[in-house]
């Protein structure tokens, strides 16, 4: 059961999506891994604010709340008008409370699903993105940012280490600071029959302080698709690696919807460097109704036992992972919906639900 309303209030417009969901429906979705005592904890739904015209000068702030189930997220973004080709700026605030099962998550049932491993990352970020005029086929985003990281436990608790007692900070206190200058790079070309996409990403940690994690981090993601007929075949490759200081929830987690699809998020593996391989052919069945097959695979190139504490190993994680299935692609004007059946080099079946691309 849910709702959408849009509300004008003067120049501003307020954009809301609610989203009063079962505990069954939504166990179908997402794994359940936490108690929800207060029915409020069932609310999944979106706050949007926007207003064009802040301060007479065109100015733009745009405030964003999103709830999940397990997660929250509120998002503040201040723009001022410049000129096209300058770069435009973003002064943002953003802070997140989200379960780290990607990382301390605990692999279930062969590796399909992960269950809770009790650390929830509490993310408070400050600072400012700049968006460089778009040149032929390039675009890019570069930020700075003030990042405070805090674990927490399942009840809210502060916390500096896991169940077997290994740091989850690279500081080893309860919480990380660092300042972080982050650059990415998109490149993308279409024509009528393929397509190509990269993007490029590095971020360095700056030792503003003694104690502030100096670290450099590395991640690329290149696509291609290729319209062979009436089907279109999709492959991407994802890989990146980390040198330097590193708190175990930095780590690359392969695993899940997005990355290696029979698993459980982060069940295959977690480690300072990554390689993951997609492939996906879909073909019509209907107007709005598309097949498809896929086969993914990746690996942490052995990386795992280089993470603070080593959880992959600890839990059990193979370390490379094979995932293969088939499932139905839905579009339609208000988003794209998908269901997938996969199962993993264990033969353990798995089906998953997506939705993405939903309009607003």
């Amino acid at each position: 059961m849910g709702a959408q309303k849009s509300i004008h209030a003067g120049k501003a417009k307020i954009d809301v999506n609610v989203d009063l969901t079962h505990k069954l429906c939504a166990s179908l979705m997402l794994t359940p891994f936490r108690s929800t005592g207060s029915p409020l904890s069932l609310v999944i739904g979106s706050l949007y604010l926007k207003h064009p015209n802040l301060f007479g000068g065109s100015e733009k702030l745009d405030v964003s709340l999103d709830k999940g189930l397990y997660d929250s997220n509120v998002l503040i973004a201040y723009r001022r008008p410049r000129p096209e080709w300058l770069a435009q700026q973003s002064f943002v605030i953003q802070h997140s409370i989200a379960p780290e099962i990607g990382v301390h998550g605990v692999p279930m049932d062969n590796f399909s699903r992960s269950g809770s491993g009790g650390v929830n990352l509490s993310r408070l970020a400050v600072g400012l993105d700049l968006n460089e005029p778009t040149s032929t086929k390039w675009s890019s985003t570069t930020s700075i940012k003030f990042e405070h990281i805090r674990p927490l436990s399942d009840d809210g608790r502060s916390i500096s280490r896991d169940f077997d007692g290994f740091p989850v900070t690279c500081s080893g206190s309860s919480h990380d600071n660092m300042v972080v200058l982050r650059q990415e790079s998109r490149y993308a070309k279409a024509n009528d029959h393929s397509f190509c996409r990269l993007s490029l990403q590095i971020e360095q940690g700056i030792p503003v302080l003694s104690k502030w994690l100096i670290f450099n981090r590395f991640k690329f993601i290149a696509s291609k698709g290729l319209k062979l007929g009436p089907a279109f075949l999709l492959t991407s490759l994802t890989g990146g690696s980390i040198v330097g200081d590193m708190a175990p929830y930095q780590a690359f987690a392969i695993g899940g919807l997005g990355s290696l699809r029979g698993y459980g998020e982060g069940a295959v593996g977690s480690g300072r460097s990554c390689l993951v391989a997609n492939n996906e052919l879909t073909f019509p069945l209907h107007k709005m109704l598309e097949g498809a097959i896929f086969l993914d695979c990746g690996t942490d190139l052995g990386s795992g036992i280089y993470v603070p504490g080593n959880p992959a190993l600890r839990q059990g994680k193979p370390g490379c992972g094979l995932g293969l299935g088939y499932g139905l692609r839905f579009k339609s004007q208000f988003g794209h919906f998908q269901v997938d059946y996969a199962i993993n080099a264990f033969q353990q079946k798995t089906v998953y639900f997506g939705i993405s691309n939903l309009a607003s």
